[in-house]
């Protein structure tokens, strides 16, 4: 064994939603690497007197994980980089960078609870029926667009991870302008449902949003948001 990373989904916001795996990873990790909002919601598995922990930001990143991998981590020690939510959506940027960084036979990926398998529960809109897009991303998302047009037009229920930027407001693509393109590319907005989950699983701050897709436009929600587009015709096995 060398230098071992885990990339560990460590869901929503909510400890009650991870799972033991994720758990037992993190306890015996030398050290935890993470952004300060899911490095919150494993706070109760730190021991301050074992864990290295580093908070990182998109800028600084890079050089923390080279600092760690190349300067800190010893023959076999074990090293997390816990993700909010499942690490396999939204967060491939990343990943692929660590899988690069860390190489691939050293790296264990552990799936986690997405807030995106939350709001398909919450608005009854099964996975399997909806074409789920990201543009939590910073590259183009214009061919993602085009999808999202398309699945509308298809008559698809479509679970959409908004795009905050708050250092650039021209390259949000958040709910209200995401109701916006949908209205200028000639669909009618006022007869569509819509959901928006802003802070999944966190009781203290979580909230939901019902309505039609126009009436999203100029409203404000959170950064961790989620938005379903409900388009969904139910069929159960008896209409078989």
């Amino acid at each position: 064994m060398t230098k071992k990373l885990y990339v560990v989904g460590v869901g929503p916001g909510s400890k009650e939603y991870l799972t033991n795996y994720s758990i037992d990873i993190i306890k015996k990790s030398r050290f935890v690497i993470g952004y300060k909002y899911t490095l919150h919601t494993i706070r109760h598995l730190i021991d301050e007197s074992y864990h290295q922990i580093f908070e990182v930001t998109m800028k600084n990143q890079e050089e923390v994980y080279l600092n760690v991998f190349n300067n800190l981590m010893n023959e076999n020690d074990i090293c997390t980089v816990p993700f909010t939510g499942d690490a396999n959506f939204s967060e491939s940027e990343v990943v692929d960078r660590l899988l690069d960084l860390f190489g691939d036979d050293n790296v264990e990926i552990i799936p986690g609870i997405s807030s995106i398998q939350i709001a398909s529960a919450k608005s009854r809109v099964p996975l399997d029926k909806a074409n789920i897009i990201t543009f939590h991303v910073t590259g183009d998302i214009e061919e993602r667009k085009i999808d999202l047009i398309k699945s509308i037009v298809d008559k698809r229920s479509v679970i959409v991870v908004p795009r905050p930027w708050p250092n650039d407001p021209s390259k949000n693509f958040m709910p209200s302008e995401i109701s916006s393109y949908i209205k200028e590319k000639g669909i009618d907005t006022s007869t569509i449902d819509v959901w928006v989950f802003e802070n999944l699983a966190n009781n203290e701050k979580e909230t939901v949003y019902k309505g039609k897709l126009d009436s999203l436009i100029n409203k404000n929600f959170s950064d961790l948001s989620v938005m379903v587009i409900d388009q969904n015709k139910r069929q159960s096995y008896l209409d078989f």
